[in-house]
């Protein structure tokens, strides 16, 4: 069952929204070469600590970070540790926390440094600008896979694999809700959105194949062929004209 917000509910998810865009902003600044994605997990603590929310990943399902850090070739669900990172990396950073018992949760991916090569920055552009145009699709009287369609025909009209192991989700007073959300998916099916629907949004996207696999810590997925791959998602409210951004 789909569960329909009311504007109030859609406040509060908003108040998270907040927290979320915040921390995603100062781990942006903070990423420079030789600081550990460790380092990011401790800034993002002291700010969900300061802001009385919690990490919604931390422990979920027995993750052990507060974030996920997932860096060139990683796609989601990278644990933060010692790895130091580099001028020419890519970083994702995906962040969800709980406050007053609704959730938000967004991703960005993001250069190290002044390195960067071209391909790792046309993915990045691809990957932002794919989110945006599933989000516009997310408007009542829309089918779901209207926001799927958007993501995939622009994508793969530049030569990317979409991931289909991983897809976005409902949000709201869970981390995941119905319906998931896949960034692949034929125009005009899917059920029939209706305002005060709550999804994450989140394309990830692939510089070769849409293959992944999962190493061994049991969470970190990676690209099959090993190719970079880049992760963008925000919470977003269905409505009656354009789609409103919680995060």
């Amino acid at each position: 069952m789909i569960d329909i917000k009311s504007e109030n509910e859609l406040r509060l998810m908003s108040e998270a929204g907040k927290i979320v865009k915040l921390i995603l902003e100062e781990l942006k600044a903070a990423a420079k070469p030789g600081v550990t994605t460790a380092n990011l997990e401790k800034k993002a603590v002291e700010i969900i600590k300061k802001s009385n929310a919690r990490s919604a990943f931390h422990g979920y399902r027995g993750f052990p970070g507060v974030i996920c850090t997932s860096l060139n070739e990683q796609v989601v669900h990278g644990i933060p540790g010692d790895t130091k990172l580099s001028s020419g990396d890519i970083l994702s950073i995906d962040v969800g926390i709980e406050k007053n018992g609704y959730y938000a949760d967004s991703a960005l991916t993001v250069p190290v440094g002044d390195k960067l090569s071209e391909k790792a920055r046309s993915l990045i552009e691809i990957t932002e600008k794919a989110l945006f145009l599933g989000i516009e699709k997310a408007v009542e009287g829309n089918r779901l896979f209207d926001i799927s369609s958007a993501i995939q025909t622009f994508a793969e009209s530049h030569g990317y694999g979409v991931v289909r192991g991983f897809v976005g989700h409902g949000i709201g007073k869970n981390l995941h809700e119905e319906p998931e959300v896949p960034n692949f998916g034929k125009q005009g099916t899917g059920l029939r959105l209706k305002s005060g629907m709550v999804l994450a949004i989140e394309p990830m996207i692939n510089e070769g194949g849409y293959e992944v696999e999962v190493l061994g810590d049991g969470w970190t997925a990676v690209t099959k062929d090993r190719k970079l791959s880049a992760h963008f998602e925000h919470t977003v409210a269905v409505t009656k004209g354009e789609a409103r951004i919680l995060t």
